[in-house]
């Protein structure tokens, strides 16, 4: 008898994609759209095992594994989690509630989170025995099925085209909703934006991570949290978190024209200055870089900031405003006199937000700015914005390493 897995995912595309590979691997499949019809279904079907997103219609993914954890038979049951990787107090409440495996969509193939349910289930030892045969010629006769291998290859590669073929009205969709929030006249019209917004990108996360398209599936994963925090947070929506929201949405114009070949999953390896003279601000931004999976080096003396510059490399530099000794705005000028930081984007995080600090600020050499009090979320968007970007350069155009001095 084939080992059932029930599938609880909003997504049709992305609920479609898993069932038609969990169906290649030989497993029996039902699909739930909605928390409540998921939790029903568990009573009939019986599955071996469940994959559930966290963000569900209806009732929430952490609500379906509290109410299953709840009931003597399904108290073993393996449930893998399907999730965004910046959800960090959901991820946590899936945790405690019960959740076997946590899964981030950005980061993981189809063939990866199968990988993961073998696993649980202990089938690694066991062959493939698709439920239907794999292909199958005009006349009705089964072809041999092809090695499971190029069955993945060929998986990933026709659901990439499909993937790759719609950018372009993905783009023109994003934009039109990026319109409509910036036109919104009132608070109900901009959260109504804003969630159309959050669904569409959150459509975008997912199927870029399915498709392997690792650094679209990077930049979407953070901007679907994002938008989900300003929608939750309506208050937090300003002139600051729009220009992160457009400069994000611009950014994933660029890495649809250029970064449609399947990349590395990681970053690659990007260190990140922070100079603030305040200590509980400068644990804010290090913690939002460490989310985004950056290195930050924190350094709270501007004197010091620029020694550790002309020793070092960093990727990209945070910078205070108001600091002893100089002030941010300076030390930009002085950043800009070093060679190898010609080009290396400079944001300040800033109190300041009247006309005359945005003006110091580009005529430092400054590239952006953040307004405090800022979201987590929204400095690692901004970040990620920054650093995907520099590394879709030419590796010839980038600074050369500056010698340590003796």
């Amino acid at each position: 008898m084939n080992t059932k897995i029930l599938l609880i995912e909003d997504d049709q595309i992305v609920a479609n994609v898993y069932r038609d590979k969990l169906l290649l691997e030989g497993f029996q499949v039902e699909l739930a759209f909605d928390g409540e019809t998921g939790l029903e279904m568990a009573q009939s079907f019986r599955p071996d095992a469940v994959l559930i997103d966290l963000m569900l219609p209806k009732m929430p993914g952490v609500e379906v594994i509290k109410k299953l954890r709840m009931q003597p038979v399904f108290q073993s049951l393996p449930l893998v989690v399907l999730t965004n990787t910046y959800l960090t107090s959901t991820v946590q409440e899936a945790w405690k509630a019960g959740a076997t495996k946590c899964l981030a969509k950005a980061d993981c193939s189809p063939k990866q989170v199968i990988g993961t349910l073998r696993a649980i289930l202990g089938l690694n030892g066991e062959p493939r025995k698709p439920s239907a045969p794999a292909t199958a010629s005009p006349g009705g006769s089964s072809e041999p099925p092809a090695a499971a291998n190029d069955l993945d290859e060929a998986f990933q590669a026709d659901l990439r085209k499909s993937f790759v073929d719609g950018l372009p009205a993905t783009l023109t969709a994003l934009r039109v909703l990026l319109q409509g929030l910036i036109k919104a006249e009132n608070e109900a019209s901009r959260l109504q934006q804003l969630l159309q917004l959050y669904r569409r990108v959150r459509s975008l996360s997912s199927n870029a991570g399915i498709v392997g398209l690792w650094q679209i599936a990077q930049m979407s994963d953070a901007l679907e949290a994002l938008l989900k925090e300003l929608h939750e947070k309506s208050k937090s929506l300003n002139a600051s978190t729009m220009r992160t929201v457009a400069s994000a949405i611009d950014f994933l114009g660029i890495l649809f024209e250029r970064g449609t070949t399947v990349s590395a999953k990681q970053l690659v390896e990007a260190n990140v200055l922070v100079v603030d003279d305040e200590a509980i601000s400068r644990r804010a931004l290090t913690y939002a870089l460490e989310k985004a999976k950056l290195k930050p080096v924190s350094v709270e003396d501007p004197l010091q900031a620029f020694q550790l510059l002309s020793q070092s490399r960093f990727d990209l530099i945070f910078l205070d405003v108001d600091m002893p000794n100089m002030n941010g705005f300076e030390l930009c000028s002085k950043v800009r006199t070093l060679p190898a930081y010609k080009k290396t984007p400079v944001v300040f995080v800033t109190s300041l937000n009247d006309f005359e600090s945005r003006a110091n600020s580009t005529m430092s050499g400054g590239n952006d700015f953040i307004a405090k009090p800022f979201l987590f979320i929204e400095l690692a968007v901004k970040a990620l914005v920054y650093i995907l970007r520099a590394q879709l350069e030419p590796q010839q155009t980038r600074p050369a390493q500056p010698q340590p001095a003796v």
